[in-house]
């Protein structure tokens, strides 16, 4: 379940760089996105911690695909 929390969490960062990148986003917007972001990363790790995992233990080999997760993080 961590790992499609994960997944979600790396799309959603993402989508977000993008809209930065491309400059859709208000100054307000921009801040609350960068906040919640954060926060979400920050809960990832405690997560983990209570689960007794490290990021890296979330990414799955899709074989021939190559790994889930784009950095799956210490």
């Amino acid at each position: 379940m961590l790992t499609v929390v994960e997944l979600l969490r790396q799309l959603m960062e993402r989508q977000a760089v993008r809209r930065f990148d491309e400059g859709t986003l208000s100054a307000e917007q921009e801040d609350r996105l960068g906040t919640a972001l954060m926060l979400l990363d920050e809960r990832m790790d405690e997560l983990c911690e209570r689960h007794g995992l490290r990021r890296s233990d979330l990414n799955l080999d899709l074989g021939p695909l190559g790994p889930l997760l784009a950095d799956p993080g210490p």
